[in-house]
């Protein structure tokens, strides 16, 4: 029997016509089955027992499952302790922030002639603007206090190592980010501290080589601070304002793909190494907040004088220079490494130095352990580290001479020698015995 010919068209190898597949498609019926990402019908992650409502919603916007996986059942280490409260401290802080800063900038008035006045008007004639106020400038001294604790935690027990590097980077990043956005709304009010203050770091900035006098200029806009710069300020402040909340949900991003960090600093190796988030630690971060909320209440209501300056309640004056200028608190550790040097250039340079230097803490600890718990050498050094850091907040605060000046220069050379000797630290270091699984660690 002869086999197909090659030349015959009529069998059934014969190929389908061009479009034919698509028209077969195009004429196919569309029933209730055909929709989804993958077609069939949406279906929800949700569990049984959620409400109708939710397993609806789930099904077309995945949300609620999402949040479900990342804050209810998101495994944690089980031996976190009380520092990783600060964490929700920064984000609650920063929404109220955000709520008194947009009805705050409702009612200021971006111009020399009348920045003081609408603030005057705020804190004396709109209803509770007093309060807004109080709770806005409170919550940027709370919200550097936790973040600086937040950052010594994360030193302390090595949380910026692998994997963790682009988790420390974008944390670092904020803190640029929350500086900025401090110091343009310090210069806000327009009071004498807001004015010669701003004068200052306009003035330091054009001691940057090669960029310090364009950037001096973009941010004076003339020949003066005027109408210009707190114009420029006012739009900067607000716009960070919200940037900085798109970075902490890039920043809460990272530490679910990596995982948090611990105070053994090692990785979880089972289900018993970890709690579900929910209750365990929202009732832990709850207490937590519990607490740092009287805290907070007690500044806005019980020392409001605490939050600024007695001068910035004057209106700025050019002709009058206060009889002494010095920054917010948080502000003051990097102004007193500035007036440490001699050279005005040097002094922004080292400034800044210090805080980059920072940025690169997973590269220049080479140690394969995290927790200072465990490094013998480290340990020391990292608490020096804090306590240069307490030194020169306290310097800046003070008048560059005397004791304070030889303070700040010792905290300074603290400072900068943790950042020279740590690649060589894991040399001369034998770290203690690690713990097998977190089980069984040493209590945090």
């Amino acid at each position: 029997m002869a086999g197909p010919r090659h030349d015959d068209v009529s069998g059934s190898d014969r190929p389908p016509p061009p479009g034919a597949n698509e028209q077969s498609a195009a004429e196919a019926p569309v029933g209730p089955l055909s929709y989804g990402r993958f077609g069939g019908p949406p279906t929800s992650d949700l569990p049984p027992g959620a409400p109708p409502l939710a397993h609806w919603i789930d099904a077309r916007l995945p949300v609620l499952s999402y949040l479900r996986r990342e804050y209810v059942e998101y495994p944690t280490p089980r031996n976190l302790n009380h520092l990783w409260n600060f964490g929700a401290f920064i984000t609650v802080t920063l929404v109220l922030m955000i709520l008194t800063g947009l009805f705050l900038a409702l009612n200021y008035e971006p111009s020399v002639a009348g920045a003081f006045a609408s603030v005057e008007a705020i804190d004396r004639q709109l209803p509770s603007g007093w309060l807004l106020r109080s709770i806005h400038m409170a919550g940027a001294t709370l919200f550097f206090a936790a973040l600086y604790v937040h950052i010594f935690r994360s030193l302390y027990y090595g949380s910026y190592k692998r994997p963790r590097e682009l988790l420390w980077l974008t944390g670092m990043l904020l803190m640029f980010m929350v500086m900025a956005t401090a110091f343009f709304g310090y210069v806000l009010p327009w009071g004498q501290m807001s004015f010669w203050g701003a004068s200052v770091i306009v003035s330091a900035v054009s001691a940057v080589p090669l960029l310090g006098h364009a950037l001096a200029a973009l941010l004076q806009g003339g020949a003066i601070l005027g109408d210009v710069a707190i114009h420029r300020f006012f739009v900067l402040h607000f716009l960070l304002g919200f940037a900085i909340a798109g970075v902490v949900g890039l920043h809460v991003l990272a530490l679910h793909v990596t995982g948090s960090n611990n105070p053994a600093g090692i990785e979880a190796r089972g289900p018993g190494d970890t709690l579900p988030f929910h209750p365990y630690y929202t009732s832990k971060d709850g207490l937590g907040l519990v607490v740092f909320l009287l805290i907070y209440a007690a500044l806005v209501f019980f020392a409001p004088g605490w939050l600024t300056e007695a001068d910035n309640y004057l209106p700025a004056d050019p002709a009058v220079t206060p009889a002494e200028i010095r920054p917010e608190w948080y502000f003051s550790p990097f102004f007193a490494i500035l007036r440490a040097v001699p050279s005005r250039s040097g002094g922004v340079l080292l400034a800044g130095l210090s805080v980059l230097l920072l940025c690169l803490m997973p590269w220049l600890d080479r140690s394969p352990v995290r927790s200072a718990r465990y490094r013998p050498v480290y340990r020391p050094m990292v608490i020096v580290l804090a306590m240069a850091f307490l030194t020169l907040l306290a310097a800046g605060l003070h008048p560059p001479n005397g004791i304070w000046l030889l303070l700040s220069r010792i905290a300074a050379g603290c400072w900068f020698g943790f950042f020279v000797l740590l690649p060589f630290v894991h040399r001369i270091e034998t770290p203690r015995t690690l713990p097998g699984q977190l089980a069984v660690a040493d209590p945090a």
